[in-house]
């Protein structure tokens, strides 16, 4: 088997293909087995990236200049993970399935339908940036009927397409569903996939994020793939009437909990948000301060049982010092407020992920797409509408 040698290239030419010339490993057609590789066919073939500075983000593409058809061609990186790909139904290209990642070294096989065959090594250029992502929900976690597929990028994505195109969502029953872009709360790019319908109870999902060698344009290069797993939990929903007090968990459609609250003063900045959200995390006991949301030194106080419903600060908690108001009137500074023990009891029924269905008059407005999870708000048309691939 001949081994050719890449030549070091200056990295203004490190893109020009590499011609290979292929020798067979034993004598061709009707020899004996015993010749050299001089008794084969030439057989020429070229790589489209070369030398130590070839351009990443890119396919690899081994191309038959001349001889028999392509058999087989194998690309190895550097930790020893090959680079899936196919040959061409005229056998004269080969091309991977996903591009060159940066920063890595790889090294090429190719064989030919007489026997002949050569290697040949290559070393894309290292990031100058690296864009890297948070998952949401957490792998191998259960969650509620209403929990999208989150990612939120620490960079810029440029090309918003190139990226939705690598993020491959598989359900255990064909959920059918859709990716859509906006600004995280936190300023920050992200995308997140939601069922057309509240998931079914006990679906499997599955992300795969196949994004090492993909450029994010300013924000960098992604240089590793990501996956994460879930499965769907009971089917729980909270109903929350902003204008009755009343807040309802019900279960497979079967009212388990009936409990007076108090919700945000109306008329005003306290007013709680109305809309379809999602439950984010059980947060407990945790220390809540009104300059934090925008509302001054009005309080300052340690809260139990408390549950997550928006970034901008509007929760479900225990608010004992509100008691009066529980069933009758809306009188807190945003959040859904019950007693202790309907709180605790609330909180230890409900799964991140359950929908907070909110209704009412009484609220300042409809929870924003990116204050948490607001996808629910949209009609299925506007959501896919959000995808970068409509």
């Amino acid at each position: 088997m001949n081994r050719i040698p890449v030549p070091a290239v200056p990295a203004l030419l490190a893109t020009t293909a590499l011609v290979l010339t292929l020798g067979a490993c034993s004598g061709g057609p009707g020899g004996s087995g015993g010749g050299g590789a001089e008794d084969a066919p030439s057989t020429r073939i070229s790589v489209n990236l070369t030398g130590p500075r070839a351009q990443a983000g890119v396919p690899v593409v081994v191309t038959l200049t001349e001889g028999p058809r392509l058999r087989q061609v194998t690309v190895t990186d550097s930790k020893g993970a090959n680079l899936a790909g196919r040959v061409s139904a005229d056998g004269k290209t080969w091309t991977s399935d996903r591009p060159a990642a940066p920063g890595t070294a790889y090294a090429v096989e190719a064989r030919d339908a007489d026997g002949g065959s050569a290697k040949a090594e290559f070393a894309t250029v290292a990031p100058d940036k690296v864009n890297k992502l948070t998952l949401a929900p957490g792998k191998n976690t259960t969650v509620g009927i209403a929990q999208p597929l989150s990612i939120v990028f620490d960079h810029p994505v440029k090309d918003k397409a190139a990226v939705e195109r690598r993020l491959k969502v598989t359900t255990s029953n064909g959920t059918e569903g859709s990716w859509g872009w906006m600004r995280d709360w936190s300023g920050k790019d992200r995308v997140d996939w939601r069922p057309k319908e509240y998931w079914k109870p006990g679906t499997k999902v599955t992300l795969d994020a196949e994004l090492n060698g993909v450029d994010s344009g300013t924000g960098g290069w992604f240089v590793r793939d990501y996956s994460t797993t879930f499965t769907i939990g009971r089917n729980q929903v909270v109903k929350v009437d902003l204008d009755g007090h009343r807040l309802k968990l019900l279960r497979d459609g079967r009212v388990v909990k009936d409990v007076p609250m108090s919700a945000g003063t109306p008329g005003g900045e306290k007013a709680s948000w109305r809309g379809t959200t999602v439950l984010m995390s059980k947060e407990g006991t945790i220390n809540m301060r009104s300059e934090t949301v925008g509302l001054g030194d009005a309080y300052d106080k340690m809260v139990d049982s408390s549950m997550r419903l928006t970034w901008s600060g509007m929760y479900a908690h225990a608010a004992p010092w509100n008691a009066a108001y529980f069933g009758n009137a809306n009188r807190s500074s945003g959040c859904i407020g019950m007693s202790d023990a309907n709180a605790a009891a609330v909180y230890e029924a409900v799964q991140v992920g359950d929908p907070f269905e909110i209704t009412g008059s009484d609220a300042k407005g409809t929870q924003a797409l990116n204050n948490g999870y607001g996808e629910w708000n949209l009609s299925w048309s506007e959501w896919r509408a959000k995808s970068a691939l409509r």
